[in-house]
């Protein structure tokens, strides 16, 4: 019988997932100066345990300036690797695909954890507790704030964006060293990549800004140094804000057309979210969440720019996933908070699409087949979890 297109493998490059379902990247705040630490060994272990194809780690920085908070993960020294390693060594033994998001947060940076709103840290972060060095200077394209509550960042001279460049391509050979097999880099959400891209946020007159190529030059030329510092073999993914949502901003059609240059540049799949350019909720959102709310980008990227797109966004339900798929929407599914609520979710997946247990730990087996039998006989002698307590 033929498995689900959910269970079909994907082969990208010379990486082959198992199947197509991924772990997207979700910041954790959990490092200290950037360092991996048992807690990620744990926290990516259990997704990989759980069935899921590809375990992709979450944002970590290229540079220190690029943090999202002074808790992010960090690959800007060679000091991260060991760390960093043991993650991918523990994802690849549990038979997924170790994946690593690489990141620079741009103007975004700078910040406190989600919990306590992602607002901008002040200059009192260190009296709060936060590491020295709390607040620091954010960088981005030109001299404007995220929002009307964060600060101005220093606009980056055309040396820095050099540097920078370098950064990431130093930091994407640490990554292979590491062990890692598939690259992302995140080009979406307002952080650095995307806020040279946009017109919002772009107002240079350099090589680096003007025209549509000139925005587009750092982020192609950032891709042209991480294909080149690696393997041929390794896979890299790019995360684009398929639409800003604002007047005046990227949309999709302008999302289509630099998928066909990031394909050209190397990268082997998109990975269709958006939005984040802004943090100025008084300008008009034209993004829509809902169940699958990044599908049509996600089509639009796949059919448009002929290359594998990946659609993220609240996928929930394993049929509503293969529904995705065989309908071309994407070529994989990420999810995200779904797997924080069940790390299982590949396996649950399984049973549901194809009545199979055969990639489930042997070592759980034990919640598997007897647990299903009792329930079985339970079910059919009337009896509920709440009986007890109706006599």
């Amino acid at each position: 019988m033929t498995a689900p297109a959910l269970f079909q493998p994907l082969t990208l490059r010379g990486v082959t997932l198992k199947n197509r379902i991924g772990v997207s990247p979700m910041c954790m705040y959990s490092s200290e100066d950037g360092f991996a630490t048992d807690f990620h060994l744990v926290h990516f272990g259990r997704f990989a345990l759980g069935g899921a194809g590809l375990v992709i780690m979450e944002a970590t920085a290229v540079d220190p300036a690029g943090r999202i908070s002074p808790y992010d993960a960090g690959i800007w020294s060679d000091e991260h690797i060991p760390g960093l390693a043991r993650v991918a060594s523990f994802v690849a033994a549990s038979g997924a695909v170790p994946g690593i998001q690489l990141g620079h947060a741009g103007r975004r940076a700078s910040v406190r954890e989600p919990w306590f709103a992602g607002a901008p840290l002040g200059d009192d972060a260190v009296e709060q507790g936060y590491p020295e060095g709390s607040p620091w200077v954010t960088q981005a394209p030109s001299a404007q704030p995220a929002g009307p509550e964060f600060p101005t960042p220093a606009e980056m001279t055309a040396d820095d964006v050099r540097g920078s460049i370098e950064a990431w391509a130093a930091a994407a050979r640490r990554a292979v060293t590491a062990g890692f097999r598939f690259i992302e880099l995140h080009g979406a959400h307002g952080y650095l990549l995307h806020s040279f891209l946009s017109p919002l946020s772009n107002f240079r007159t350099d090589e680096f800004g003007g025209s549509v190529e000139g925005r587009r030059r750092y982020p192609l030329e950032v891709v042209r140094a991480i294909r080149a510092a690696v393997d041929d073999d390794i896979a890299l993914s790019y995360r684009v804000s398929s639409v800003d949502g604002f007047e005046g901003g990227l949309d999709i059609d302008d999302t289509v057309d630099f998928a066909r240059d990031l394909k050209a540049a190397g990268i082997d799949i998109i990975d269709t979210s958006s939005g984040g350019i802004t943090t100025d909720r008084s300008m008009d959102t034209r993004v829509r969440r809902g169940y699958a709310f990044h599908a049509d980008f996600s089509r639009a990227v796949r059919e448009g720019a002929d290359m594998p797109a990946a659609t993220v966004g609240l996928i929930t339900d394993p049929h509503q996933a293969e529904s995705l798929l065989s309908h071309g929407d994407a070529d994989m599914v990420l999810l995200g908070r779904e797997m924080l609520n069940n790390p299982n979710w590949a396996h649950h997946a399984l049973a549901a699409l194809a009545d199979s247990h055969e990639e489930w730990d042997i070592r759980y087996g034990s919640a598997i087949a007897p647990r299903a039998g009792t329930l079985a006989r339970l079910a059919a002698s009337g009896e509920t979890p709440l009986t007890r307590f109706s006599m």
